[in-house]
């Protein structure tokens, strides 16, 4: 109860400061960061979980699966077909590319096997552009740059579910020699398989049903709002009943929902904004708290040398080779490569593998990600008004046929907590 009413001060008090600390290089993931070294283990000792706790687990799944769900839907991914150039290049070119060198990377540096290897990658491959609030909100980037890190954002951490979910249950084998690693890759299709199907289901279903009901004004819009959360709980329970992945299943449902329940999808973003939003506070200060204090024994020179390369090198060069041909100014795809934050999905992924696998290496991985997600918490959220009044004020000045330029449609955000 004590954690619980800690948790509640820190959003108290930082709503207090909000509308300064908007304006001011000090992001709200900084803050509650900071507010959770301060009261857990590395400070006062107050707040006192583990991360395989009962308590931890609840806001785990209950956060991802609303960031999965609402990422998905706010996307409406059909509506994206006149600004896909840009994400679909860093999507499906720079994502795997990064996952690549992030696993080479970890093999080399951190000495651990390719499984290992492999999840590390997969747990931060995933960016949260909100880490850098301005980056996505701030009016002086011209539209299209700003909107292709949002949708970046917006679908990456999904598409990286299926491959966590294999990782982790090859690092699973490693720790279980008494089962094959092939018996836990068949565990994994299946749940990735029966995922996708409950997703699919469930989203047409409640997304059509919704849309019939509202347009005949027989919804009150509240309850719009509380159906959309029933769809993505409905769809993780159902996947979980069945021995599926229920992540995967919030994911697909969410982009299903969003395609089949059309307007009624914009109450996602205004739920987000509140119920998600408080969420995520209290996972930052969950990451500060529970995280850092057992990472600190772990702080070497090998695992600093990959938190530097995974959040420069590893991210930044298969950007800029992604991008390669865009038309892009070479300060926008540098631009564009060093804002990839690693932020609540890379969390919620390093607690999942807290929870779900055993072992040393295990234990570094989870550890290694909490380093690079710290680092980035506070370098990212340092130079994003910086850097992107730069940028913008570059551009301003760029011919107006710049491909930066050309018209983009204006999407809801992830926003910043806070």
């Amino acid at each position: 109860m004590v954690e619980l009413l800690l948790i509640a001060v820190a959003v108290f008090a930082y709503a207090l400061a909000s509308k300064p600390l908007s304006m001011s290089v000090v992001s709200a993931p900084m803050v509650y960061t900071t507010v959770g070294l301060v009261i857990g283990g590395t400070g006062s000792g107050w707040f006192d979980l583990r991360p395989g706790s009962e308590a931890i687990s609840v806001v785990v799944e209950a956060t991802l699966v609303l960031v999965l769900f609402t990422d998905a839907a706010r996307m409406s991914v059909p509506a994206l077909r006149h600004d896909v150039a840009i994400p679909a290049r860093l999507l499906g070119i720079g994502l795997p590319l990064t996952l690549l060198a992030g696993a080479v990377a970890a093999a080399l540096t951190l000495g651990v096997s390719w499984a290992g290897a492999l999840l590390l990658a997969a747990v931060l491959t995933p960016t949260d552009a909100a880490l850098g609030q301005a980056v996505v909100s701030d009016e002086r980037l011209p539209t299209r740059v700003r909107q292709s890190l949002n949708v970046e954002s917006g679908l990456n951490d999904g598409l990286m579910v299926p491959i966590v979910t294999v990782a982790i249950a090859l690092a699973a084998s490693e720790e279980d020699p008494g089962r094959a690693a092939g018996g836990w890759v068949s565990f994994a299709a299946q749940q990735i398989l029966v995922g996708l199907v409950c997703g699919v289901l469930i989203g047409l279903v409640g997304g059509a049903l919704l849309r019939r009901r509202a347009e005949q004004g027989r919804v009150e819009s509240v309850y719009r709002q509380l159906a959309t959360l029933s769809v993505a709980a409905g769809a993780y329970a159902a996947a979980e009943l069945l021995g599926g992945n229920g992540f995967v299943a919030a994911f697909i449902a969410g982009m299903v929902f969003g395609v089949v329940a059309g307007a009624q999808s914009a109450d996602v973003a205004e739920f987000t904004q509140v119920e998600g939003d408080l969420l995520t506070a209290i996972t930052f200060v969950v990451f500060g708290a529970v995280l850092i204090p057992p990472a600190l024994s772990t702080l070497a020179w090998p695992v600093i040398g990959y938190v530097v390369l995974s959040l420069t090198v590893v991210r930044i060069v298969p950007v800029l080779l992604a991008l390669t041909g865009s038309g892009l100014l070479m300060q926008t795809r540098l631009f564009l490569g060093w804002f990839g934050p690693r932020g609540l999905a890379s969390i919620l992924f390093a607690l999942l593998v807290a929870q779900q696998v055993d072992g040393e290496e295990a234990a570094l991985i989870v550890d290694v990600a909490t380093w690079a997600v710290l680092a980035s918490v506070y370098a990212h959220g340092c130079t994003a008004t910086p850097w992107a009044g730069w940028l913008g004020a570059r551009l301003a000045s760029a011919s107006s046929n710049r491909p930066e330029k050309t018209p983009s449609v204006v999407r809801p955000t992830r926003r910043s907590v806070g």
